[in-house]
């Protein structure tokens, strides 16, 4: 853990500015051996506090379920266990907003709303949309502020009210399944498989810059691609190598790969 190190993970001025909030933060809990936690962070966000603190014991990365996407890094001190984020004093909170079944919402329509409403998104994580309701997780300083004030998203009413993070309800994600053979993992062999295009646009993505692995930009086509390593491909989605098993009679690597859709 060095702080020095900002400079060499940020890649322009917002990086520097969130990696040193974030290390100020982090770093006042563990030297008084107090709570502390950070904004929730994009996964690309999370993977740079990643390479700044490394695991040391008592870090934690939490969005109010296992498999949150935006999550907050949160120092728990050693009389405290990792379950006491799900207490009622996390500071994640779970706020659910029922409506008209007849109303479709959509995760942006709700992002809008919370926006619109004032609130900063590095306060608001994952959210979940369902028929007739969403849970959503923000951090705990706002979550008043929105119980009194949230009560629209465009012309639809909302009830909101506050739930045990163990109820709250996420929808599973729609994925296909994708089963192939490669002649290698290379990045760019693994997205033409995975949205069923050639090596030769899958390439041309990565140069353009609008790939991401863990939530980190990637421009080299032939950087090696790990199980379970999601990637980002702006304009066409979002796929992860869940398997890489053996190799067939001619040679090549059978994967399976997970398209979100």
């Amino acid at each position: 853990m060095n702080r020095n190190n900002i400079e060499k993970i940020a890649h322009n001025s917002e990086d520097r500015m969130l990696l040193a909030k974030v290390w100020d933060k982090i770093n006042t809990g563990m030297s008084r051996n107090i709570s502390a936690n950070s904004c929730f962070l994009s996964p690309r966000e999370l993977e740079m506090t990643r390479l700044l603190f490394g695991e040391p014991e008592g870090l934690h990365r939490f969005g109010g379920y296992p498999e949150a996407e935006r999550q907050m890094l949160c120092y728990l001190p050693e009389y405290l266990s990792e379950d006491s984020l799900m207490d009622e004093d996390s500071p994640v909170v779970c706020l659910r907003a029922t409506f008209f079944n007849g109303d479709t919402l959509s995760h942006r329509d709700f992002l809008g709303a919370l926006m619109g409403a004032g609130v900063a998104r590095e306060t608001v994580g994952d959210i979940c949309v369902d028929k007739g309701s969403c849970d959503f997780f923000v951090s705990r300083e706002v979550a008043p502020y929105l119980l009194s004030n949230f009560d629209s998203a465009g012309r639809t009413r909302l009830h909101l009210q506050q739930i045990p993070l163990t109820d709250a309800n996420i929808p599973a994600p729609e994925i296909r399944e994708i089963r192939d053979t490669l002649a290698s993992i290379r990045l760019d062999a693994v997205i033409g498989s995975g949205f069923k295009i050639a090596r030769g646009p899958a390439s041309a993505y990565i140069s353009a810059g609008k790939v991401a692995i863990n939530g980190l930009p990637c421009t080299k086509s032939d950087k090696t691609v790990s199980p379970n390593d999601t990637i980002s491909v702006r304009g066409l989605g979002k796929i992860k190598l869940a398997q890489v098993n053996g190799q067939t009679k001619k040679g090549r690597i059978s994967v399976v790969i997970h398209r979100y859709v």
